[in-house]
């Protein structure tokens, strides 16, 4: 039996062949598939070069278009610690606001290093269309990509480098210290973030600064440090405890949820009773913290409001606006069971 021969190749379906179906100019069609056509074209015209796409089964020629714009889909975030749980709420919310016009590309060092200069030459031969990034350095910066669309997340200080969404972290602070004090705490030990972020240096200036001014001591020296790792932040602060409880803290601050968490298993192993023996509290409001044992007092960080924002901002730029005024998002402390 003879086999029967292929089928022809299909025909590609090309821009034109949208347009002619649509009944409109192969510009406007372009306009749709790349989100570009809201106030451009009237939305009746957008529907029917939808429809068309559909019933047509045209997929754009993301390297064609690519070549012709001199840039890719590819919106890139960077972040030293993106392994952190904080990031998940970050990357889900960047994702839903890009949509379908871009592509996210997730870049993350497993060390906690920030990417090198020799990153950042792969990072543009993609050819970007935006960058997303995390808790930059100074030295990052000099070094990124000239002409790609920039905005910084938690980057407190850096707002004159590029448009930047930051944390009200002095109020979230001021609300964290206020309530140690009305539990009648005086001494509070410290575990900082190992990471090299702008952020991490902010909050213990911050929280220091304010315990000062209320006649309290935070505890920085020697400074305990930690990555956004459980165990990690477990054996430093299990190292740490006897010192602090030497001192007189009464209380322990903790950079980030993550970390926190580290200082609660710390206290269960060196059979510490929180917040009776002594309190612990964290940065996030990661939603692990709600049903930690005890819960974890914590100043929330929108991690999802966080993302959103800075990948509207992104796109803002892309699309040719103006670069915006820094965004401040707020700090609130949720008080749990961890503080008493």
């Amino acid at each position: 039996m003879s086999t029967p021969p292929p089928p022809p190749p299909r025909k590609r379906v090309t821009a034109a062949m949208v347009a002619e179906r649509a009944g409109t100019s192969i510009a406007a069609v372009s306009l749709v598939v790349n989100g570009k056509h809201r106030g451009r074209i009237s939305d009746e015209n957008a529907e029917r070069v939808r429809a068309a796409v559909r019933e047509l089964g045209y997929v754009v020629d993301s390297t064609a278009s690519a070549l012709a714009r001199g840039t890719s889909d590819v919106v890139v975030l960077l972040a030293p610690d993106l392994p952190n749980p904080f990031f998940g709420r970050v990357i889900n919310a960047v994702q839903e606001t890009l949509g379908e016009r871009f592509q996210l590309l997730l870049f993350a060092s497993p060390t906690g290093a920030q990417p090198t200069v020799a990153d950042v030459r792969r990072l543009a031969a993609l050819r970007p269309a935006g960058l997303l990034v995390s808790a930059p350095t100074v030295e990052f910066l000099d070094d990124a990509p000239a002409g790609v669309p920039l905005v910084l997340l938690d980057a407190p200080g850096l707002e004159d480098r590029a448009p930047a969404v930051n944390y009200d972290l002095a109020s979230g602070v001021r609300a964290l210290i206020a309530h140690l004090a009305e539990r009648g705490h005086r001494v509070i030990g410290y575990l900082d973030g190992s990471t090299p972020a702008a952020t991490y240096e902010l909050r213990r200036t911050l929280l220091q600064a304010e315990a000062e001014r209320r006649g309290m001591t935070l505890l920085t020296t020697p400074r305990v440090r930690s990555r956004p790792d459980i165990a990690e932040a477990m054996a430093a602060a299990e190292a740490s405890l006897p010192a602090w409880r030497a001192a007189g803290a009464t209380a322990v601050i903790a950079a980030s949820d993550t970390l926190a968490h580290g200082v609660l298993a710390a206290c269960a192993r060196a059979g510490l009773r929180v917040p009776e023996d002594i309190a612990v509290a964290g940065f996030d409001d990661l939603p692990a913290s709600a049903v930690t044992a005890p819960a974890l007092t914590s100043v929330a960080l929108p991690g999802d409001l966080l993302g959103s924002v800075a990948a509207r901002l992104l796109v803002s730029l892309i699309d040719g606006g103006e670069a915006p005024e820094p965004a401040e998002l707020p700090a609130a402390l949720v008080v749990r069971a961890s503080t008493g």
